[in-house]
């Protein structure tokens, strides 16, 4: 029995999918069902059942995986610190963020990071900040980024940068003419805003019935390229970090107003699991960060 199996299969227990297990471990769909035949063979007893599409493990396959994620773990923690002793860097740096974050404020220090250290893999994915803590905690990941990161039980946070929020609408649009606003304008406006429960809209929520301001939302999306996308075709407004409308900006599509009243801006925080051992390619790669 390999370890990569028990990884491939506590991977299927926690996506709940063969193709997202299979992604996770660049491996093939069959290749994951093999594995899991072999466990269920060696065991001789079934380990996971398909419901509606959806795995999920027996009580048999539920010991298994939480035994299986306390020795994937303990290996990793081994291998990273047998690492520590190496002069050259490498290894891997697993970590996820959201994507307005991702694909405005990475890219440069991952463009550096890697040209700095060849031999580091850098797996990173997009999710929601809710999922990304609870795999901080369960320490598939090593690094998460989000915003407004809080306090939380067993996570430690390392302070990233702060975002701008501005206004942005279509080219047409009134507020287009202007170069401030105050949050009293933004009264009656149609908006373009993320999905509630996600951090930056809480933020934004918080500052307009501060000021008593009623806004209509018209669309609540979870991406703020989609956000962007229904902005520049004149459906409404959105409150968006400054970094992510550079482009449309210089482009022309969308206009960007600051808010002369208000300085909202949207903390970023480096998440990992407290009393987490750094391999040399993880703390290069926060140093690069910051």
């Amino acid at each position: 029995m390999h370890l990569e199996t028990l990884q491939v299969f506590c991977d299927l227990v926690e996506t709940g999918s063969f193709s997202a297990a299979a992604a996770q471990n660049f491996i093939t769909q069959s290749a994951v069902s093999q594995q899991v035949r072999s466990l269920e063979a060696r065991f001789d007893r079934p380990l996971i059942e398909r419901t509606k599409g959806n795995v999920q493990p027996t009580p048999a396959g539920q010991l298994l995986y939480q035994a299986s994620k306390d020795i994937t773990q303990r290996y990793r923690d081994l291998r990273e610190q047998m690492q520590s002793f190496g002069s050259v860097v490498s290894g891997s740096v697993r970590l996820a963020t959201v994507h307005s974050v991702g694909l405005y404020e990475l890219s440069e220090p991952l463009k550096k990071f890697l040209k700095a250290y060849p031999q580091v893999n850098v797996h990173l994915e997009y999710s929601r900040a809710t999922k990304i803590i609870d795999d901080v905690l369960s320490g598939r990941i090593d690094l998460g980024i989000v915003a407004y990161p809080g306090r939380r039980p067993q996570i430690a946070v390392i302070p990233f940068r702060e975002d701008r929020l501005v206004l942005v609408c279509a080219a047409h649009h009134p507020f287009a003419k202007r170069r401030t606003i105050t949050i009293k304008d933004l009264e009656g406006q149609t908006f373009v805003g993320y999905e509630r429960d996600i951090p930056t809209r809480r933020a934004t929520d918080r500052l307009l019935n501060r000021k008593g301001v009623t806004v209509r939302y018209v669309m609540e999306l979870d991406n703020i390229e989609t956000i962007k996308r229904v902005v520049e075709i004149g459906a409404g407004v959105a409150l968006v970090p400054e970094p992510t409308i550079k482009q449309e900006v210089k482009n022309r599509t969308l206009a960007a107003v600051q808010l002369s009243d208000e300085a909202l801006y949207r903390p970023l925080g480096i998440l990992h699991r407290q009393g987490r051992h750094f391999t040399p390619a993880i703390e290069r790669f926060i140093a690069e960060l910051k």
